[in-house]
């Protein structure tokens, strides 16, 4: 619809998703990642519109958020916080005058307002008006940190463990298939014939 509108613009203004991932599973310390970890695999019921329409609320969603921050305060601050930062810079770009275009060059410039319809998430709302009068910069928060130590060692052991565990499932599996395949009839009867063969 957007661009049926004269001299409009679609701008998508939230932070890279692979950004904003990488930035989050840094600021994690190895149990953290963990815990988060065991929380998702058992986060198992279903989200109803009921639950959806509760956190539309301020109130909860403010409860929320203050869960998240005493649990995962790093993560908050990855997930929200940046995000707030990052959406507060991309609307003040787009919000800044527009210059209209000048016959010539000894024309003086003229400017207009520009109109703008921001849509973001409602836990996003407080962070961008906190961030709308601040110089900000947002070099850092699109940097990608490097894995620390204990990353690297969690990535190997787990590698290591999903390969242990495939080798370990393959040698059973293949294990007990010649097992099976041995204790047939057909193939107990084909290895007979191949041993008597020499002795005639």
């Amino acid at each position: 619809q957007a661009s049926k509108v004269p001299f409009c613009k679609f701008h998508l203004g939230d932070r890279p998703i692979p950004v904003t991932f990488k930035r989050a599973i840094a600021a994690l310390s190895f149990w953290q990642k963990v815990k988060l970890a065991w929380g998702l695999c058992f986060l198992s019921d279903p989200i109803s519109k009921d639950d959806v329409e509760k956190c539309k609320q301020k109130d909860l969603l403010e409860q929320m958020m203050a869960e998240m921050i005493g649990e995962f305060p790093d993560l908050h601050r990855t997930i929200v916080s940046e995000r707030d930062i990052y959406l507060t810079y991309m609307l003040k770009q787009a919000a800044k005058q527009i210059e209209l275009p000048r016959a010539s060059e000894n024309e003086p410039r003229k400017y207009i307002p520009a109109v703008v319809v921001g849509v973001v998430g409602m836990g996003h709302v407080p962070g961008i008006e906190k961030n709308w009068n601040s110089d900000l910069k947002i070099q850092e928060i699109m940097s990608v940190p490097p894995p620390s130590t204990s990353s690297k060692i969690f990535k190997f052991v787990l590698k290591a463990t999903v390969f242990g565990l495939l080798g370990y499932g393959c040698y059973r599996i293949g294990h007990r298939t010649v097992q099976f395949v041995l204790s047939m009839p057909a193939t107990q009867s084909y290895l007979q014939r191949l041993t008597e063969v020499p002795q005639q």
